[in-house]
């Protein structure tokens, strides 16, 4: 073999073997994976739902990998910095993002965003969902929801909702409501949902929808009456309650919590995090904390999450253009 034979021989088994190795490469770290602290970013501030569910799903992988995992915090922009610094991240399964429905609703009112929620990331888990309790003032005289609608369709405009302020949840539940039912609300908004519950009880607007937490202790002491949950089945946090959707079917609005990775994070460390957080949120410790949140857990497949964001994204983007919102 002359010596240029010799030397393309060695090229050939040098090429063959590098791409080998560089297909075998992520494959081997997966398969090693956890070996060093994972990192979830809560784009929320410390003690926030999306932070509490962070720590407690945190928690279980380092109980179950004995790797520490730790939350960041990254609040501010409407969580669009938290969310960002996870969309650049490395995708090797060492920094997650707890990926809520504020995510989402912020994705849809701002167009210029240096991230795509469906393009940037992969899906993990859908950990849990939070319903809201559509409430009204004890004097408005409909005990239910199909009431409501009667009542609003014959004083349009007349029944004025309080919510904690354009695109918050509570807001475009109730435009979603308007816009399947063809009824006029007037929305009045407020820095925050406590403010408004506070100004229902009071007198001063006729409805809110609110989170379930929020709304029991006034609805125990008769100053709210609940006409309806925003979830397709009833919420064993309030069994008594309707959902929405008896009456105006296909209604539903929840809030959600769910675990995401940047794109391109190897298949095998996406299952491997879906199977053990799927595990967890079956334990009665994490049901019973997520129960506490308000919440109802979940676990999903990835491509479950997938579709439910996609779903989501599609259906905030249609309320929030009904609602004349404007766009970023």
């Amino acid at each position: 073999m002359n010596r240029t034979n010799v030397a393309f021989h060695f090229f050939s088994v040098f090429s063959v073997l590098s791409v080998a190795i560089g297909f075998a490469g992520p494959s081997a770290a997966a398969q090693g994976y956890p070996a060093k602290p994972i990192r979830i970013i809560a784009s929320t501030t410390p003690g926030s739902g999306p932070d509490i569910m962070s720590r407690l799903i945190g928690q279980k992988l380092t109980d179950a990998w004995g790797q520490q995992t730790v939350v960041d915090n990254r609040a501010g922009g409407s969580g669009t910095i938290g969310t960002e610094i996870a969309a650049r991240a490395a995708p090797d399964g060492y920094t997650l993002l707890m990926l809520t429905s504020s995510h989402v609703i912020v994705a849809a009112l701002f167009q210029k965003l240096n991230y795509d929620l469906i393009r940037d990331f992969a899906p993990i888990s859908l950990l849990a969902s939070t319903p809201f309790i559509l409430t009204v003032h004890p004097s408005v005289p409909a005990a239910s929801v199909k009431q409501l609608i009667a009542l609003a369709k014959s004083r349009p405009g007349e029944i004025h909702y309080g919510s904690g302020g354009p695109g918050t949840p509570p807001h475009l539940a109730t435009e979603i409501l308007k816009t399947m039912t063809g009824v006029d609300f007037f929305h009045v908004p407020y820095k925050g949902i406590t403010p408004a519950l506070i100004d229902t009880v009071a007198g001063q607007v006729q409805m809110t929808i609110a989170v379930v937490p929020a709304v029991l202790p006034f609805l125990k002491a008769g100053k709210l009456k609940a006409l309806g949950v925003t979830s397709t089945k009833r919420t064993p946090l309030a069994p008594e309650v309707p959902t929405i959707a008896e009456t105006v079917p296909g209604y539903e609005v929840i809030g959600w919590y769910s675990l995401v990775a940047p794109v391109k994070t190897a298949e095998n460390i996406i299952s491997r995090l879906n199977t053990e957080v799927v595990r967890a949120l079956k334990t009665p410790e994490v049901q019973q904390r997520i129960s506490g949140l308000g919440a109802e857990p979940i676990g999903s497949t990835p491509q479950e999450l997938g579709a439910h964001m996609r779903a989501e994204t599609d259906k905030l983007q249609k309320a929030i253009k009904a609602a004349n919102l404007r766009r970023e």
